[in-house]
């Protein structure tokens, strides 16, 4: 059985990664800061279904506290499969954006990536197999107005991605991200309605965060052994 950690496990895609990795035979450790509880119920409910899974808390931004909670954990097993699911937005105009704005965005995405795959690099190394799949987004890939400090985060993560590939390629160890389009979650559900999603997107529906955990899923698995530094992204056709 191997271990997984899904940051931001408690969300609606991470909750949905966890269960599929669950799924999969993985341990999963679901990753939560504010959602502590929803994170608990949902350990809970995978350990009740016969999965594995516990719930871990820290702040992504605050590397003394992750290494607190991580270093332990791999002392004498490795963490295998991680999935870098944190992440917040704080949108406003650019030239209405605070500093404080721009700086939170930036620190949980990329900062939050550095903070939690890095003490877990050398233990993954050493097992001469891995997985780390980043989620980003389409609004790296394309931008969108009053986003500027996601899509430059979510990018930074991009290119983060491709350049940690290229250094652990040779170790067994694949890095991927993958860029959801519209997905139906609270968060989406806020910003756009059926008109607009329809107008939107050429498959005329949101995706499920099942479908983003599927892919989440088969790039954490044997079977993508040959796929590395890519950004894949799953939006019904937008891009």
């Amino acid at each position: 059985m191997k271990n997984a950690l899904v940051t931001g496990g408690s969300g609606g895609i991470g909750a949905a990664i966890c269960r599929r990795l669950a799924a999969d035979g993985c341990h999963v450790y679901i990753h939560a800061h504010r959602g502590l509880e929803a994170a608990q119920t949902l350990a809970d409910a995978i350990c009740a279904a016969g999965g594995s899974a516990q719930m871990l808390a820290f702040d992504v931004t605050d590397s003394a506290a992750v290494a607190r909670v991580l270093t332990p954990l791999v002392e004498h097993r490795p963490i295998q499969i991680l999935v870098n699911n944190a992440g917040i937005h704080d949108d406003a105009v650019f030239p209405g954006m605070r500093a404080d704005q721009w700086r939170r965005v930036i620190d949980v995405t990329v900062n939050g990536f550095f903070n939690v795959t890095q003490p877990l690099m050398l233990p993954m190394i050493r097992s001469r197999w891995g997985r780390i799949v980043n989620v980003s987004s389409i609004a790296a890939l394309t931008g969108n107005r009053g986003q500027v400090n996601y899509s430059a985060a979510k990018g930074a993560l991009n290119s983060a991605t491709k350049s940690l590939a290229q250094e652990v390629a040779s170790r067994g160890i694949t890095v991927n991200a993958v860029a959801p389009g519209i997905i139906d979650t609270p968060m989406s559900a806020a910003a756009f309605d059926a008109e607009a999603i329809a107008r939107l997107v050429p498959m005329k529906r949101a995706g499920t965060p099942a479908e983003v955990a599927d892919l989440v899923g088969f790039l954490a698995s044997m079977q993508a052994a040959y796929i590395t530094g890519q950004i894949i992204s799953i939006n019904g056709g937008i891009v």
